[in-house]
């Protein structure tokens, strides 16, 4: 971004609310860094109407009820002109009917349930949901991988997960596959070998879990401790560095769905990559780039309403259309879900690698 006059005066507040800490601390660690990146870009290029860009953060800790709280506190107290947050979707349904009743626009950057836009008019999000990234997911399996039997094995307290195994299963089956089990466990789990022993005796060739990172790097461990050896397959949950860091080895062939690779050749993905890297030391999760994306959605729509009023803002956003940003041109449709490709990565030799992208 060309660089411009400093910006002065009342500063334009987006609040920011996220597991800065706590069990999924890594997603919301890579959210705050893209979210802040993109509020310094903005502001190096003269802020919005001149105005200096501040983004207020609240850390909701991984803890349920937190996110609630500080949405409240974020609208009532500091006064924020919209919500970013959160990257799991069970956060975001407890954040979102607070924003919904103030009339306060809310951008999700990764919660991929249905539910999260469903709440009202005021709840945007920049990725792709559930149902394409579940039907991609099983197409893939099927098609790709030539995978026929699958197991689930579903965390029954995440709606995000209870979801996508469920569109997973409904395309996968009416594919040809056969859903040969289905077990659950409880998302603070750490031990998963009941459940693995008894997929293990269905000869499943597949293992779905619509998961989260540490869940993922444990099962992998544990499923080859036991020797299954199905291909293990997961969605956007899986995507932060420490799932190589929990997993190890074990991970090796495992396939999963996500937002964006820092792999794209798009000139704005390699100008993020480069500036994320010169100040972090580290390449971009699609997290970091669906926040940056967020951040930058949302000044744009402040642009094209002529103001920060929440009416006219929500109206901005809702017209959103081929937008540019980090992760591809993003289009908003009547539900106000983005309209995304999906990329399929892979574990090899301990690193996660694009495969193939996929469009809706």
């Amino acid at each position: 971004l060309a660089h411009a006059a400093a910006p002065t005066g009342e500063p334009v507040k987006l609040g920011f609310f996220m597991s800065v800490t706590g069990r999924d601390a890594s997603f919301g660690e890579a959210a705050l860094r893209g979210s802040r990146l993109a509020v310094d870009d903005l502001n190096a290029a003269g802020g919005i109407f001149g105005r200096p860009v501040e983004l207020v953060v609240e850390d909701n800790r991984s803890l349920p009820g937190e996110s609630a709280t500080a949405a409240k506190k974020l609208i009532t107290r500091n006064k924020v002109v919209a919500l970013i947050g959160e990257c799991a979707s069970s956060r975001t349904l407890e954040a979102a009917p607070v924003a919904q009743a103030a009339g306060l626009p809310l951008v999700t950057p990764a919660s991929t349930n249905p539910k999260v836009t469903a709440v009202g008019d005021c709840i945007f999000r920049v990725c792709f949901a559930d149902p394409f990234q579940g039907a991609v997911l099983a197409t893939y399996a099927w098609k790709n991988l030539g995978l026929r039997r699958a197991a689930l094995l579903i965390d029954s307290t995440a709606p995000y997960s209870v979801g996508l195994a469920d569109v997973f299963a409904k395309t996968f089956t009416a594919l040809g596959g056969a859903i040969v089990a289905s077990q659950k466990y409880s998302g603070d789990a750490k031990d998963f070998r009941a459940q693995l022993t008894a997929i293990r005796s269905t000869q499943a060739d597949t293992l779905f879990l619509p998961g989260y990172y540490v869940a993922a790097g444990l099962v992998a461990q544990q499923a080859r401790e036991l020797g299954l050896r199905s291909t293990l397959l997961g969605g956007d949950g899986f995507e932060a560095p420490q799932l190589i860091e929990i997993g190890g080895a074990a991970l090796e062939g495992t396939v999963y769905s996500t937002h964006y690779s820092a792999e794209s050749k798009a000139p704005a993905s390699r100008r993020f990559v480069t500036a994320y890297r010169a100040r972090y030391g580290a390449a971009p999760v699609g997290l970091a780039a669906l926040s940056y994306d967020s951040v930058q959605l949302i000044a744009d729509a402040v642009r094209r309403a002529g103001s920060t009023e929440r009416g006219a803002l929500k109206k901005a956003l809702a017209a959103t259309r081929d937008f540019p940003g980090i992760t591809g041109r993003t289009t908003l449709d009547e539900h106000r879900d983005a309209i995304k490709e999906a990329a399929i990565m892979m574990v090899r030799g301990g690193q996660c690698v694009l495969v193939d992208s996929i469009r809706p």
